[in-house]
């Protein structure tokens, strides 16, 4: 297939905003596409070149794109920047100025997908002194090979500007469409996705040999496994009906959810640390890689929480402190002042054979057999475990691990398999407001949340007074809809210091839009003067969640949305996407919720 061909596709789809049409175009489209060619495709229909955890970053930012534009098609570099600023997009500024007639392009119609792909992977691969020249040199090259409108989106590629206002869950629609024709197929692809969380690797096999070939997928050291998530209660009572008769009970750490491969590859035993959102981590984390190459097995994948701790007193770093350590510079003098510890808590492959499919009973015994043979302390522990058929038992161990200055409890099935990329009651937390002490400590006069929410940083006003100094005075937050839209719940500009408002002027600085993204559902009257492309997760904590004609999310027929009452910033949440912000209909759940466990 002809790069022109997938632009055409691209600019259909920037002009649907119906994530149904969506997807029917991308099931069309991946009907058109070789077998050979269908991973690429999906990667640079996501904006991409891999994976998140194999870290390929172009490393091209808008400065760096002007010099390519300059010298693609021989601008000064003052016309270029006149040009950007009316449009706002250096992808219009190429499609303005393209003509395809270079020597790849014209009557021949350009380069294919894959050619254009491995001019990308090979710009982004560029490295050492000189790299930046060679970028711009190879990528200046490559605009000059193609069409305007092909132009317009290699451009916006590198930048994180493609923005179609989809994500992997709308290709793995397209996927089934394209199987089924509906949805009905949906499960299963999924299921092959979140072992293998490599949407190009589940194309091609769809391409090469259909659903079944999907089979051949599965777990293996090195590609990262969508981590099992905990659904929320406040009810301790509920407890045990959700997840009993037995249940495991863990304590709830406030740090990094980390997962652990280990393994042996001709003949170098290797390490490798994934983050929740799948990223490699492992050169952030350096105590913990060394402590995974000796463990006494063969190979493994471990789900862990890696966390800050402090040897001399035996206590937990918090987790302000604990997020340090994210980091890719300074990595040893920071790994000194906050050494970290990774509780290991579930394990989903071992010496060549995936676990998940086991229930939890037998995968916990597992890991106990192998933390037997560890000697000493080290940053790999085997996290707590309480069995118990007892809600006054779970209530117990709720207390004394908020005591501790944990944030609560995990309580698993026993009984069920690692849910992977899965939300639901298989694994519940429970937090400092799901005991009743704790909130009678605290005099609270209300029902109060079950947990904190994330939500997406949509937009930003302008500030006003001291806050003019910042560029911004307050943000609209919202939550994802059932669509893959997101819909607004709150504003959020009160109880922020100066240092915050800094910190967040820099983050969205590079993910400023002219326009409201299409994905974005927002009333008139509570629009942004600054909009921000779907990228910053926060983690919110309000005293309750309210209705209110201002905001969109989870509407009625009477005009009242969710709204969060007296939203409070914790923290950026830079191990979340976008999509793993909380739905709609946690929203609901959680209003439902506080009504029913206001005190009386």
């Amino acid at each position: 297939m002809r790069f022109s061909v997938l632009a055409g596709y691209l600019e259909r789809l920037e002009n649907t905003p119906s994530r149904n049409a969506m997807t029917s175009i991308l099931a069309e489209l991946l009907a058109r596409a070789d077998a050979d060619e269908a991973d690429k495709l999906c990667y640079l229909l996501l904006g991409e070149l891999a994976p998140a955890y194999r870290g390929i970053d172009f490393q091209i930012a808008e400065k760096m794109m002007l010099r390519v534009l300059v010298s693609a098609y021989d601008m000064a570099p003052a016309e270029v920047l006149r040009r950007f600023k009316t449009a706002g997009d250096l992808g219009d500024v190429a499609y303005a100025h393209a003509s395809g007639s270079g020597p790849a392009g014209g009557k021949r119609g350009g380069p294919s997908v894959a050619a254009a792909y491995d001019a990308l992977y090979d710009i982004a691969r560029e490295s050492g002194e000189g790299s930046q020249d060679r970028k711009i040199s190879m990528l200046a090259d490559l605009l000059r090979a193609l069409d305007p409108l092909s132009a317009k989106y290699v451009v916006r590629i590198p930048l994180g500007k493609l923005r179609l206002g989809f994500s992997d869950a709308t290709l793995l629609d397209a996927f089934s469409f394209l199987i089924a024709g509906d949805k009905s197929a949906r499960g299963r692809i999924e299921r092959a996705y979140n072992v293998t969380a490599d949407i190009g690797a589940i194309a091609a096999h769809i391409k090469r040999g259909g659903l079944g070939a999907l089979a051949r997928l599965g777990a293996r050291p090195g590609i990262p496994i969508r981590p099992s998530l905990a659904e929320r209660l406040q009810d301790t009572d509920a407890v045990i009906e959700k997840a009993g008769p037995v249940v495991a009970v863990e304590p709830k750490l406030d740090g990094f959810r980390t997962q652990i491969h280990v393994w042996e590859e001709r003949g170098v035993r290797r390490a490798e640390l994934f983050s929740r959102n799948l990223e490699r981590t492992t050169d952030m984390f350096p105590e913990i890689a060394s402590a995974a190459r000796k463990m006494r097995v063969k190979s493994a994948i471990l789900d862990a929480e890696a966390i800050g701790y402090h040897p001399e007193t035996g206590n937990f770093a918090l987790f302000q402190e604990t997020v340090q350590r994210k980091r890719k510079h300074d990595i040893a003098a920071t790994a000194a002042k906050i050494p970290l510890v990774a509780f290991v808590f579930d394990i989903m492959y071992l010496d060549g054979i995936p676990l998940i499919a086991l229930p939890f009973v037998k995968r916990r015994r597992r890991l106990e057999d192998i933390f037997k043979k560890k000697s000493g302390e080290d940053a790999l522990r085997l996290a707590e475990r309480t069995d118990t058929d007892s809600v006054a038992v779970v209530r117990r161990e709720l207390e004394r691990n908020i005591g501790r200055g944990l944030e609560g409890i995990v309580v698993k099935n026993l009984a069920v398999g690692y849910e992977a990329g899965s939300r639901g009651f298989h694994w519940i937390k429970l937090k400092e407001k799901s005991s009743a002490l704790a909130r009678l400590r605290a005099g609270d006069s209300h029902g109060g949340l079950v947990d904190t929410i994330d939500c997406v940083v949509m937009g930003a006003y302008r500030g006003r007074g001291k806050r003019a100094q910042f560029g911004v005075g307050g943000f609209l937050l919202g939550v994802r809809g059932p669509d893959d839209r997101y819909y607004t719940i709150s504003r959020l500009g009160t109880g922020l210091s100066d240092d915050w408002f800094r910190e967040a002027r820099h983050r969205i600085r590079a993910h400023e839009m002219k326009e409201k993204p299409r994905q974005y559902v927002v009333d008139d009257d509570t629009a942004p003067d600054i909009w921000i492309a779907p990228s910053l997760v926060v983690e919110i904590l309000a005293d309750e969640i309210t209705r209110s004609p201002r905001h969109t999310a989870g509407r009625d027929a009477d005009g009242a949305g969710y709204s969060l009452r007296f939203p409070r910033l914790v923290r950026f949440r830079d191990d979340k996407k976008p999509e793993d912000a909380t739905l709609i209909e946690e929203i609901v759940r959680i209003h439902g919720l506080q009504k029913n466990l206001a005190p009386r």
